[in-house]
């Protein structure tokens, strides 16, 4: 069965294997090493794995592939990506019953990609969005891994069977396109197949606080590439820029804040930034601060932030200095990928008519 779906119309966490025996649904999610993860990277990702973790069979990788479609430092690629791991094991993800590594240390993900790459039609990736929106700010200097990396990303996905994948509305295209690559392989390749060699995913959106905006820009995404330090809050802060970031934040001078002033979206971002920390509903957030001005909620909003990633910060400053044990994880992590993604590759190798290795 390829995917289970609950009476919301949501992926349930739970499906029917071909014996008719429950399994858990597989999950695959992962972010870029590139420069420091922010609010957003965790309140709109991290934080979701850590509280589903369990309830799916949990892949999560560090996606260094993908950081090198850009422009990028190599000589801070590794570290960046040590404390990329550091950071998501802080947060809450368990290595114990999640399988944790990065990228690049399973090559299935490179070969699964050229592989896809000699079925999927060019004007597949012509219309994807991000493409065009990361391809204007390269300018000339936009390389063919930047067009095919949702091949890549398709390929991730693919490659570990997932059920699931955690994504905001932003990347729903790139699940789209991968069902997409999944269905013609299957149907060019193994149309008798059963079960389908490659199995479609499904996407699974976060509602709340899956989209957090700039401290500079409410209408722009909050974003690890954006030129300003000060549009982000990021985890590794310490208390004295968190509080700096927010007195800098942009905001006016009116009394009453409200989530629904539509030309006041700087407002309706730190709201739902407050709510997210505290964990408060959103109606309790509203009866707080509802006859507030800034001068008065900035200071909340500044404690909120610092008391949510206090222990997040306390754990990474341990783990970051513990190579050894990263180490460990990303091994063995890698290794029980690697375990899943070679079958996979194996399974397309012989439907696309390779000869199979002795």
């Amino acid at each position: 069965m390829d995917e289970a779906l609950s009476e919301t119309g949501e992926p349930s966490s739970m499906s029917s294997s071909e014996s008719g025996t429950k399994r858990k649904l597989r999950v695959l999610s992962g972010v870029q090493p590139t420069g420091s993860l922010h609010l957003g990277n965790y309140f709109g990702a991290i934080r979701n794995w850590v509280l589903t973790q369990h309830q799916y069979e949990s892949f999560f990788c560090v996606v260094d592939m993908h950081a090198i479609t850009m422009p990028y430092k190599a000589k801070e690629l590794s570290e960046v990506t040590y404390k990329t791991a550091a950071l998501y094991l802080a947060a809450g993800i368990d290595a114990n019953t999640s399988k944790v590594f990065v990228q690049s240390h399973v090559k299935e993900h490179a070969e699964l990609t050229w592989l896809l790459n000699c079925i999927t039609p060019m004007n597949w990736l012509e219309r994807m969005i991000q493409y065009k929106e990361k391809a204007r700010k390269q300018g000339e200097n936009v390389g063919v891994g930047l067009f095919d990396y949702p091949v890549l990303m398709a390929a991730d996905v693919l490659l570990y069977q997932t059920d699931v994948v955690p994504v905001g509305e932003d990347q729903k295209q790139h699940i789209e396109l991968a069902r997409d690559i999944a269905r013609r392989f299957n149907d060019q390749f193994a149309k008798r197949a059963r079960p389908r060699v490659l199995r479609e995913p499904n996407p699974l959106i976060q509602k709340d606080g899956a989209r957090l905006m700039s401290l500079e820009d409410g209408t722009s995404k909050m974003s690890k590439s954006a030129e300003s330090d000060f549009s982000r809050i990021n985890l590794d802060d310490d208390p004295k820029l968190i509080e700096k970031k927010i007195k800098r934040c942009k905001t006016d001078s009116l009394k009453g804040l409200t989530y629904d002033d539509p030309n006041r979206p700087e407002v309706r971002n730190l709201l739902t930034i407050y709510q997210l920390c505290t964990g408060k509903s959103k109606e309790e957030v509203i009866a707080e601060c509802a006859d507030m001005n800034f001068g008065t909620f900035k200071p909340l909003l500044t404690d909120a932030i610092i008391e949510h990633l206090s222990p997040i910060q306390k754990t990474y400053n341990e783990l970051i200095l513990d190579r050894a044990y990263l180490d460990e994880v990303l091994t063995k992590g890698a290794a029980e990928a690697r375990e899943v993604a070679a079958a996979t590759v194996s399974e397309v190798k012989k439907y696309m008519g390779f000869t199979q290795p002795l």
